[in-house]
Parts: C-alpha cells; structure tokens; sequence
C-alpha cells in the first residue's frame, strides 16, 4: 500500500474514541470492554485510542493505582487489564469489525521504577548528584534523554514490538513536543517499514505535522470553554481556526469537549460549557477536522473520573447520547464536505458575540450549521449564502426544509441547527 495514499485515507472523515480501560467497566479489564465494541461500531467510531496499557510504577505511585502515564516497561501489558493474549484478542475483534486500534505512547517520561531505571540509568536525565530529574511537576514519574542514541533505538524498537506482535495501527503520543521533532521522524520512518499507521500528538504546534497526522486543537479548547462564562469571545475562537486554517495541506486538528485530563482535571463538558456542551460538542463533529469522544460521552457522563483510583463509569440500560454522535459521525461520511479540505464559510450575523454560523459546501453536498453558544432566547438572525438553495434534511429532527439563498431562523438559549443537503 502506498503511504502517501495511506495518510490521505486515513485522515479524511475519521473520528476517535478515547477508551478509559480502567473506568470503562467493574472489571476494567480489555475483555469486559471488548463487550461495548458492537455498540461503538454501530454508533460509526473508526478509531479507537486506548489510555496506556503498559504496566505501572510502584515506586512514588499516585492513589491505590497510579497514573497511567508512570510506566514501569514498554513492553509488557499491565495485569490490571489482563494479559497480552487478552490484548491480542481485543485489537482482533476491532479489526473484526472494521475499525482501528491505537495506543497511547509515553515517549517523554517513565515512571521511577521502570526497567530502564536499573538497566540503564544513563538513559535518564540526572542532575548534578546523579539523580533522576523531573520537570514539569509531575511527581511521579522521570525524564528520558533524548541525547542517547541507545535510548532512541531501544524506544524505537519498543514501539515496533505493538505493530510487528499486536498489529495495532498507529500511536497517540503523550506530550509530544516535549520530545524532539527528528526523534518522531526517525520513530514514523522505522515503524511504517512495517504497515502504515496513524499518529496523532498531543500538542499544538504546526511543525509536528512533518510527523502527525493529527495534533491537538489546545488553542481552540482554551478560548472556547471560556466563551459562555465571559472571558473569551466568538471573535477570538474565529482567529484561533483562522490561524489552523493555515496549516500544511492534509493537517488536521483534533477537537474535543473532553478527554480524560480535561474530565478529571477541569471538569466534565457540562461543567465547562454549561447548557452550550452539546452546541460544541456538534462544531467538533462538523468543524473540518478529527473529532474526539472520551469515554462515557455518549451516556452522558456528568462526573469527573478520579485519575489514580478506581471510579467506574456509570453505564445505564440507555445510552442517552448514542443516536446524536451516530447521525452526526454518519454525516462526517456521507457529506463530502465534512471530510475534505472544504474551508467553511462563516456567515456573519447580527449576533456574532453569541452565534457562530458556518456552511459548507462541494459538489456532492452542503452543511449548513447554527450554533447558539449563549443562554439568550428567541434570536433572530438571517443566513445568507448564494449557493444555500436547495432540499435539505434537520439532522436533529429528521425533517425536510427547502431553504433559500437567504433564510430566517429563530434560535433559543444554547441552540444549535445542522442542516444537511439530501
């Protein structure tokens, strides 16, 4: 297969799922999860991330159970989770079902005991009286340093062993701009020897994209969740996608309510954004780019998940969300124009401080999308776009409307409308 071709595919109309194997079920255990697997692909998810499954330190542990993000080996399974045939068995049964399966890459920092540590304590950034060195506040866990050809190879080698032994296809790499650009090129250019794979970072900075497919949309998250308390404006956000709109042909952003640090570190999306969670939980299905569910988004989940202790999603008979992320991911495919390069245009209303109207359009389709991000009611606004005529689908009611080139619409407190060429 072509990799050039690969990466086209690959990041066109695809969405992530963040799975919290720990949370996720009583037994938080691949096995149990793999149950939701049916449920996950009839709701459309084509990729999904697994939260780190490699064992965990002992050694300054966090909590009863610790961080994932404090590793003790890159190449074992943690037994919390099952065992390596169990692992196997799951990245089967995803393939099985026409999805993907990548893992989440701690690249930056191991946790105090890990294997390393007593192998090779070279391979870590000391100080002055030899000691393991951290720098970010993170208690648990010590710096690797990338000046050691020996500890590149051997993490190179590392990341092989998930593609060549597991068949997983790609990674997510924590913290990625804490490690060195030329180290994630010699890392993408040794491992797709193998298959070609997805990778996405956690970071924001373009020049990652020489790399990544997909980098995290930080800015985007930082200046939205402020917009409905007050302390950032539409206008600001417009700037930020203005600026991502300049990216590299083929870069893609990543777009999120919530993952696993925003839900136990700053709140859950409706803590956040209040009445307008679901407002932007659809500019990220829609908006040109990767969208992201965290686990239990679906339900919905209303609490924070501790992070170094067992706090079990709280799974209900309905999930309540499920039909609003499937009829919004099966648009992502259908509408041409939500998994291209299509550069919305935003329509200018008599509300920008508080809606945020955009459509897009290509030759096979047209989105027309109207989000209220204030908790004001009964705002009129016009939309008006030369090529808005047309028969169109409410993805929320499922009714019929033939819109003008200019058109009406009366939004209430938090509203949001997405209409969709048929």
């Amino acid at each position: 297969m072509n990799n050039d071709k690969a990466v086209t595919e690959k990041t066109k109309a695809g969405n992530i799922y963040e799975v919290n194997i720990r949370q996720y079920t009583a037994e938080g255990t691949f096995n149990a999860f793999a149950q939701h697997l049916p449920r996950l692909k009839d709701m459309g998810v084509e990729i999904l991330w697994l939260m780190p499954i490699t064992p965990i330190s002992v050694e300054k542990r966090l909590g009863t159970l610790g961080s994932y993000y404090a590793c003790s080996s890159y190449t074992a399974i943690n037994p919390e989770f099952g065992t390596m045939a169990d692992f196997l068995a799951l990245v089967a049964a995803v393939h099985a079902l026409g999805m993907k399966i990548i893992i989440d890459w701690v690249a930056n920092h191991t946790g105090w005991d890990h294997e390393w540590t007593h192998e090779h304590r070279d391979w870590f950034v000391l100080d002055n009286n030899g000691d393991f060195v951290e720098k970010h506040g993170w208690q648990d866990v010590i710096h690797l340093d990338y000046t050691k050809i020996d500890m590149r190879n051997e993490m190179i080698k590392d990341m092989r062993f998930w593609i060549e032994h597991c068949n997983i296809d790609g990674f997510r790499c924590d913290m990625a701009h804490l490690v060195p650009l030329e180290f994630w090129l010699e890392a993408k250019q040794e491992c797709e020897t193998i298959k070609p794979l997805f990778w996405l970072a956690e970071c924001d900075h373009i020049e990652y994209h020489a790399v990544f497919d997909v980098t995290y949309a930080w800015e985007w998250m930082h200046v939205s969740d402020k917009i409905v308390k007050g302390n950032a404006s539409i206008a600001q956000m417009k700037d930020v996608l203005y600026k991502y709109s300049l990216y590299p042909a083929g870069a893609r952003k990543l777009y999120f309510t919530a993952n696993h640090d925003e839900n136990t570190w700053n709140g859950t999306e409706y803590e956040k954004y209040l009445g307008a969670a679901r407002a932007f939980a659809v500019f990220t299905l829609t908006w040109p780019g990767t969208p992201l569910i965290y686990s239990g988004q679906e339900l919905p989940n209303v609490k924070r998940l501790k992070f170094f202790d067992k706090d079990v999603i709280d799974w209900k008979p309905t999930i309540v969300l499920h039909n609003f992320y499937k009829s919004f991911l099966a648009l992502r495919k259908s509408h041409t124009c939500l998994n291209g390069d299509v550069v919305p245009y935003i329509v200018t209303t008599v509300y920008d401080d508080k809606i945020l109207a955009y459509f897009l359009e290509d030759g096979n389709s047209k989105v027309l999308v109207i989000l209220n991000f204030s908790q004001v009611d009964k705002l009129h606004i016009n939309i008006q776009h030369p090529n808005l005529a047309g028969d169109y689908i409410n993805i929320s009611s499922g009714l019929a409307y033939n819109l003008k080139e200019t058109e009406r619409f009366e939004l209430q407190a938090w509203e949001f409308m997405v209409y969709a060429s048929v």
